[in-house]
């Protein structure tokens, strides 16, 4: 069996415009095979932008690359045979039984007439769906029509998936069961490459991609992001009545940003937090908040993604006030 390549995903200077409007601005990326790849960013960032051109649906303005070896300007057609792709809207038709839905994909994706009982008993034993494969898709609820519109995405098996907002409306449980599946299918080889603008899901993936007005700003591994991209120091403060104490943080040097964060606060401050921690702890003191815990953490994600995109904006602000 030859070796796999390394690399599903690999794009240079990616662009698309949609007139005198830049929806996705020189994107670099590079995707490993069998990796989970998050793209994270607010809506209109240009996620599902990127991902259509990845899957062969919408020609790039500029750029090159590849998807699972084929060139994304040249061999789209080539493309969509050896990927999968599940959009947000789930691509299925509610008029059809859950059974008849996946006929037609087996249809759509060519497998052929002696696998086509086997990959839809597989679809239906993966979704859960075996006791409900004569029910009309309109009447599943939003958990099982994803499994379902993942199991109709992957018929064919590809090397690759792309999922587009897959658990958008979905409650917590069922998106949980969802990432349990991608977890299994990466187990499998398979690469996934999914957009979301849910932080806690980003965590669940190998490394991500963070895009904001259609740059990727950053990209890596959680963890890493949390430690190298991050410009300011954040401090856990847990004292009793943290919404009043709030009003106490802005006649504290160095202090940037504080918001409530579960029961406790999230201070955002100048790098060095142990300059910071005592002026914190003396300043309660002073105005009588019992105070259990000042320290230092380790970012979330979205502290470092609203860094991040703060730290953008104001490298923006010059510019546009020079040009104004």
């Amino acid at each position: 069996m030859p070796d796999r390549e390394p690399y599903a995903v690999v794009v240079q200077d990616l662009e698309k415009r949609f007139g005198s409007f830049v929806a996705v601005n020189r994107v670099s990326l590079q995707v490993k095979t069998g990796e989970i790849f998050g793209f994270l960013g607010p809506n209109g960032a240009g996620k599902s932008t990127t991902i259509r051109m990845l899957c062969g649906l919408l020609t790039p303005t500029a750029g090159t690359g590849t998807v699972a070896g084929f060139d994304i300007m040249r061999e789209a057609e080539r493309i969509k045979a050896h990927i999968g792709y599940m959009s947000q809207k789930f691509s299925l038709y509610e008029d059809l039984t859950v059974e008849e839905n996946i006929d037609f994909y087996s249809g759509i994706y060519r497998i052929p007439k002696a696998k086509k009982a086997e990959r839809k008993e597989w679809v239906l034993g993966m979704a859960g769906l075996a006791r409900h494969r004569g029910s009309r898709t309109a009447v599943l609820s939003g958990g099982w029509k994803q499994r379902l519109a993942l199991g109709c995405a992957i018929l064919h098996e590809p090397p690759i998936i792309f999922l587009d907002e897959p658990t958008s409306g979905v409650d917590p449980i069922s998106r949980r069961s969802f990432w349990d599946l991608i977890y299994e299918l990466a187990g499998q080889g398979v690469t996934v490459f999914v957009t979301t603008h849910y932080m806690e899901e980003a965590e669940y993936c190998d490394r991500l991609g963070l895009i904001y007005r259609g740059e990727l700003i950053a990209a890596g591994p959680p963890d890493e992001l949390k430690t190298r991209f991050m410009q300011d120091d954040i401090i856990e403060v847990l004292c009793e009545q943290p919404q009043e104490a709030m009003l106490v943080f802005g006649e504290i040097e160095g202090v940037k940003e504080v918001a409530l964060f579960g029961k406790g606060l999230h201070v955002v401050v100048e790098r060095r937090a142990k300059d910071a921690i005592p002026a914190i702890k003396s300043r309660l003191a002073a105005r009588n908040f019992a105070v259990s815990r000042v320290e230092r953490i380790v970012p979330s994600l979205e502290d470092v993604f609203v860094s991040l995109i703060e730290a953008r904006d104001r490298q923006e602000r010059p510019q546009a006030e020079v040009k104004g």
